[in-house]
């Protein structure tokens, strides 16, 4: 069956409330720190390389970007949105300020979202913002997904001990509402896993 992630294309960019498309699509955000991995996991799921790019220049971090991958004569539409990295220790404290209202807004109001996949660096995982966004989909009843990427960068043994600790981390806090799995956009890892995770919060059939 064809893949249809490999349909999405940019959408819009949204750096405020009023700008988001109308609320009756379905929607699955992805948000990780800077460097974590996430333009490459998108560019991965979506076989294309470089999708998570268009429109971002550096500077412009408190944007919604969105990409629609509706299938054709499908509706609602369905949206991945790529959430700014956040970590940015030089954006200014009014932006960061209005980002957080920002999300915040999206998180608890949003009835298009269906579930969040967070992007975390498998040697580095669950940094206090990767629980804080983790939080906001449990609080709201959603599905998240833990995606620990750069696999390719531990042997099978650390994937495996670094893959269980977060587990174990994740069900202490949450109970059973995340889900866990090793990524590696370099090699392909995780990436059907991945790709049936979301397409099932979709309603696509891959």
């Amino acid at each position: 069956m064809a893949n249809p992630f490999v349909r999405a294309r940019y959408l819009l960019s949204a750096h405020t409330h009023k700008q988001l498309p109308p609320d009756g699509a379905f929607e699955v955000a992805f948000a990780g720190r800077s460097n974590a991995g996430k333009s490459s996991a998108l560019n991965a799921l979506c076989q294309q390389n470089a999708l998570a790019r268009v429109s971002k220049t550096p500077g412009r971090t408190q944007q919604l970007v969105f990409f629609d991958m509706t299938p054709p004569e499908m509706a609602p539409p369905r949206y991945l949105v790529d959430l700014p990295g956040y970590g940015y220790a030089k954006v200014p404290q009014d932006l960061q300020a209005h980002w957080q209202a920002f999300i915040d807004q999206y998180f608890r109001t949003r009835e298009a979202l269906k579930g969040l996949v967070v992007v975390m660096d498998i040697r580095h995982p669950l940094k206090d913002y990767d629980r804080q966004m983790l939080g906001y989909a449990v609080e709201r009843g959603l599905p998240a997904h833990a995606l620990l990427t750069k696999a390719d960068k531990l042997g099978r043994g650390q994937q495996s001990q670094a893959l269980m600790a977060v587990k174990r981390e994740l069900f202490s806090a949450f109970g059973d509402t995340v889900s866990v799995q090793a990524f590696s956009g370099e090699s392909k890892q995780g990436v059907d896993e991945a790709r049936a995770v979301v397409a099932g919060w979709l309603g696509l059939s891959i």
